[in-house]
C-alpha cells in the first residue's frame, strides 16, 4: 500500500511497526511520551503501547545510553531518542567505549542492538547544539552503523531495518525535511539500508549527496539541465558502511564527482569519499574531485545560517568549476 506522508510521520509509521512486530524493541527518550517528542516524532505510541515501552527519561543523554546498554544485554530492542544533534555529547563515551566496542571486547557473545535517533542538521532557525552534523564523528567509530534516510520512504524502512540489526545503529535525522512529503509504499521497499542509491541519472558529473541535501542536489541537477549539462545524483543513505561501488561506477562513466554535505568540509564526510574515489577511479577522472559543505567554525547564530550551509547557488559554483575543467 502506497500513501504520503511527512518525512517525520515515516519515522512514527516505521517505529509503529516494529513495536508491533517485535514486543523486545522499546523507545526510551527525553519527553518522548506524552509530548511525544519535540518534533512529535513519537506522538501517540505511549499512549497505544504504555509506559513501560515508551519511556520518558531524565535529562542525562549519558544515563539514558548506559541504561540501554543494559537493556540490550537482557534481550531488548532499544531506540533512543536525542532531542538535538549537539546534545547527544554528554553520552559519546558510553557510545564510542561502549556501545561501539562490547561485541568484539566480548569475542562476539554479546549483541548490543541500540539504535540512537539523533535529529541533525541545520535549517531550522536554531542556534549552536540545535543545528550541527556530527555524523563523521561517529562514523569514524568502528562497530558503528551509520544511516540517513533523505526521503519517507527511505525513513520508514531504514528505521525498522536499524532496529532489526543486531549491531547498534546511529541513525541521523535530516530535521529539516522532516515535514517534506513523499510516497511511501509499506510493501515493497526498495534499496538495501547500505547501498547508495541514484536517484538521478547523469553522463556528465557525479553529484554525491546524503540526509538534508538530497533535494537541494536535485534542485543542482535540474537547474544544470536546462543549460544542457547532465548530473547524476546519488543519495548514500549509509555513512558506515559507504557503499564505494556505486559511487565508483558512476565516476567512471561521468569522469567528475562533487560531494556536497552540511557537516563542515574539513574532515568531513566528503574527505573519505575524495580520497577513496581517487585511489580507485584516478585515471578516470577529469577534474579533481570537490566537496561543498558547512564551513569549520562553530554554528552561528540563526540569522546567519543561510550563509553557513551549502545551498543551490553553492553547490552550482562547484559543480561549473568542475565541468571547466
Amino acid at each position: 500500500m502506497t500513501s504520503t506522508m511527512p518525512l517525520s510521520k515515516a519515522i512514527t509509521a516505521g517505529l509503529r511497526k516494529a513495536m508491533e512486530d517485535d514486543p523486545k524493541v522499546v523507545l526510551i527518550g527525553e519527553d518522548i511520551g506524552k509530548l511525544g517528542g519535540v518534533f512529535r516524532v513519537t506522538e501517540g505510541l505511549q499512549k497505544d503501547f504504555g509506559e513501560q515501552r515508551v519511556i520518558d527519561a531524565p535529562l542525562a543523554e549519558s544515563g539514558i545510553v548506559g541504561t540501554s546498554i543494559g537493556m540490550a544485554i537482557r534481550g531488548f530492542r532499544p531506540v533512543i531518542e536525542i532531542q538535538f544533534d549537539a546534545f547527544i555529547f554528554p553520552a559519546y563515551d558510553q557510545i564510542v567505549t561502549q556501545v561501539a566496542k562490547l561485541h568484539a571486547r566480548t569475542g562476539g557473545n554479546e549483541k548490543i542492538p541500540v539504535v540512537i535517533r539523533v535529529p541533525y542538521g541545520g535549517g531550522i532557525g536554531s542556534p549552536e547544539h540545535h543545528s550541527e552534523s556530527p555524523e563523521a564523528v561517529f562514523a569514524h567509530h568502528a562497530g558503528l552503523r551509520v544511516i540517513s534516510p533523505s526521503t519517507a520512504h527511505d525513513a520508514y524502512w531504514m528505521i525498522q531495518d536499524a532496529i532489526r540489526s543486531d549491531d547498534p545503529v546511529m541513525f541521523f535525522e535530516p530535521k529539516r525535511r522532516y515535514w517534506m512529503k513523499g510516497d511511501v509504499d509499506t510493501d515493497e521497499r526498495g534499496a538495501a539500508t547500505h547501498s547508495a542509491q541514484v536517484v538521478r541519472e547523469g553522463t556528465d558529473l557525479t553529484l554525491v549527496s546524503y540526509g538534508p541535501l538530497v533535494p537541494t542536489a536535485l534542485d543542482v541537477a535540474n537547474a544544470k539541465a536546462d543549460e544542457g549539462a547532465n548530473v547524476e545524483v546519488i543519495d548514500l543513505r549509509s555513512l558506515s558502511p559507504i557503499d564505494f561501488d556505486t559511487v565508483e561506477q558512476s565516476v567512471k562513466r561521468t569522469g567528475r564527482l562533487v560531494v556536497a554535505h552540511e557537516a563542515p568540509v574539513f574532515l568531513g564526510l566528503g574527505a573519505e569519499l575524495a580520497a577513496r574515489i581517487t585511489e580507485r577511479s584516478f585515471y578516470h577522472l577529469e577534474a579533481p574531485v570537490l566537496r561543498v559543505g558547512g564551513f569549520h567554525t562553530p554554528y552561528p547564530p540563526s540569522k546567519l545560517e543561510e550563509h553557513y550551509l551549502p545551498d543551490l547557488d553553492r553547490i552550482l559554483d562547484a559543480v561549473d568549476r568542475s565541468l571547466a575543467y
